[in-house]
């Protein structure tokens, strides 16, 4: 690979781009030296700096949380033979203010050169804001606004930052508040495609947890309603972590050719968003816990469960989901005691009782695109 090259030289050719240069003569409201300045104003909030070898040494503010995720994966072979010759853009599913982590560790763990996060900029308040921005190389992003002239410098300082590094980033823009993946957005697929650089490759990764460390928080709101700073969820990220363990499954997909697809085009990037999207929704890991939320009723006998989750597992099956566990007393047993230990259902004899109706539903609608509607809650 290439020296990478210096914060200032990305200024210099983010600026020299064509789509910039053509906001000076736009105006959008402003004449051209108000332009340039809000363009250098955006650059220097996206500015970031990768200093990877500290990252692990770090005391990081989630690690205390981190190590009660057992971290598995799957396919790590495509990715290892992607880096070889191609640049790589990873589009990953959304559950968890972990995810930024459990995900790049992944790599780390296996080796593989690290990427850029596209992270929303509310992450960045305080140290956890200073270790993303000056360690990790977190790009932050404004996920909610539509000033043109700030959509128009992201996605070139994107096209950029391709040039001299791999991207890992989340299509569907914030975490799933129903449990269910969310449609796609483009903006960053947008870049990718008019970034110029040659041989990159789009890695599909789905991530999926046993136990969804903030289940209850965001399954009492069921949509996300405003924007909360990062150092108030991450108190309340601690909170939920008593008595909490997971295991996380990572896994990787076939690589899509970015370059098979029109950079000009509005609907090669929608066909590109929801070919990612199909892709993800087919590797994301089905756990116990989501068959039985899935199977579960108010109140039911573990004999109907473990129909139910038969059931289920058949639809499954022929819709090529990526299983865990094949057998449905395996699948009651599992999902069962992890649910009962996180409070969501409960067990008496031979019946089982929802505790928590709103987690338990979160948990369902996470494979609800694997399964015929008419199944579903």
């Amino acid at each position: 690979m290439p020296k990478t090259r210096s914060t200032d030289d990305i200024t210099r050719a983010v600026l020299a781009r064509p789509e910039v240069t053509r906001l000076h003569e736009l105006g959008h409201g402003h004449d051209p030296a108000a332009v340039r300045r809000k363009v250098l104003a955006y650059l220097e909030e996206l500015r970031t700096t990768q200093r990877y070898p500290f990252y692990r040494a770090l005391q990081h503010p989630l690690y205390p949380i981190l190590r009660k995720v057992t971290r598995h994966f799957e396919h790590i072979d495509i990715v290892r033979d992607a880096i070889r010759d191609h640049r790589v853009v990873y589009a990953s599913n959304h559950r968890s203010h972990i995810d930024y982590l459990v995900e790049p560790l992944v790599l780390d763990d296996n080796g593989i050169r690290p990427p850029l996060i596209a992270a929303g900029i509310n992450l960045f308040g305080g140290p956890l804001g200073l270790i993303h921005k000056h360690v990790t190389g977190a790009v932050p992003i404004r996920r909610a606004t539509k000033d043109p002239i700030y959509l128009t410098t992201l996605k070139a300082y994107v096209a950029e930052l391709l040039r001299d590094h791999d991207l890992f980033f989340y299509p569907e823009g914030g975490r799933s508040y129903s449990g269910e993946m969310k449609p796609h957005k483009t903006g960053i697929l947008h870049a990718v495609l008019q970034s110029g650089v040659k041989n990159v490759l789009l890695i599909p990764v789905a991530i999926a947890y046993d136990l969804v460390l903030e289940d209850r928080a965001i399954a009492r709101q069921g949509v996300k309603k405003r924007q909360r700073p990062f150092t108030y969820e991450l108190a309340e990220m601690v909170g939920l972590a008593v008595g909490y363990r997971s295991r996380s499954y990572v896994t990787f997909g076939q690589p899509i050719a970015v370059g098979a697809y029109d950079p000009d085009s509005r609907k090669d990037a929608l066909d590109l968003a929801h070919r990612t999207r199909d892709a993800i929704g087919k590797l994301f890991k089905v756990l116990p816990t989501a068959i039985v939320a899935h199977a579960m009723r108010p109140s039911i006998t573990r004999a109907t469960l473990d129909s139910r989750i038969e059931a289920a597992l058949e639809h499954l099956a022929a819709a090529g989901a990526n299983l865990l566990v094949r057998d449905e007393k395996q699948v009651a047993e599992d999902g069962l005691s992890r649910l009962e230990h996180r409070g969501v259902v409960q067990v008496e004899g031979d019946r089982v009782r929802v505790r928590d109706r709103n987690v338990l539903r979160y948990y369902a609608r996470s494979i609800h695109h694997l399964l015929p509607a008419s199944s579903s809650h």
